[in-house]
């Protein structure tokens, strides 16, 4: 029977990794290409700020193709929907059937990238849905999946806290209203080894650096951000 062909929305961090690890186990799926949002105004990864040199690095050391979805800086829903839809679109023209995500747990974002993938014939992928998120950080690590923390919310961390290896000490130290996978937003990570790796990226701690954002469905509030730039 033959696979479906799918792509992997990739994030560059812990649940995209675990999730596309899943699904390549399976007998269901050929993901060929691993699609990745940036921000065209820094050439960084949407939210984790990752360079486009360490992406690069981290697709190839996976072996599958990776490409970009070029996004402004501060993108309206509509732009948003527009550069996506243009994606979707040339994915499903090239054949592909199914989207691969590492969503967890929250239902409203699930059902808005189905709608929306529905719109252009595509089905989605949750390999981790319903997860508990414990179990799901401890099963990356006993994997032996590597990641850092190159991203956090300042609500909960303060600049010491990125740049950090994700481990199981480093989990079980998190505040109680953090969720052990950051799926509310909480921190970002850089996956950079692990099953799916043909070889260990090779990066830097660089700097660290604080950035403020308009929050979300809050006129006139920002929400606070520590990142950490890595270097290849």
């Amino acid at each position: 029977m033959p696979k479906h062909k799918t792509y992997c929305n990739w994030s560059s961090g812990k649940d995209a990794a675990l999730a596309l690890h899943y699904t390549l186990k399976e007998n269901k799926y050929d993901v060929t290409e691993l699609v990745t949002s940036v921000n065209s105004h820094f050439q960084r990864v949407t939210m984790h700020g990752l360079p486009i040199n360490l992406l690069k690095a981290q697709t190839e050391a996976i072996g599958i193709k990776g490409t970009t979805i070029e996004l402004p800086e501060n993108p309206s829903m509509d732009q948003y929907n527009q550069i996506m839809k243009r994606t979707t679109t040339r994915l499903q023209n090239e054949g592909y059937t199914h989207s691969l995500f590492g969503d967890i747990f929250l239902e409203d974002l699930k059902q808005y990238r189905e709608t929306e993938l529905e719109k252009v014939g595509l089905t989605g992928v949750f390999p981790l849905w319903k997860k508990d998120t414990k179990t799901v950080i401890n099963t990356f690590l006993d994997l032996g999946f590597k990641a850092v923390v190159i991203c956090a919310s300042a609500k909960y961390f303060d600049e010491d806290f990125v740049g950090k290896t994700l481990t199981k000490d480093l989990i079980a130290g998190l505040p109680s209203d953090v969720d052990p996978c950051g799926e509310n937003g909480e921190f970002h990570t850089f996956c950079y080894d692990g099953p799916i790796f043909k070889s260990p990226v090779k990066f830097t701690i660089g700097e660290k650096t604080y950035r403020e954002y308009d929050a979300p469905n809050a006129e006139g509030e920002k929400t606070g951000f520590w990142f950490c730039d890595l270097t290849s």
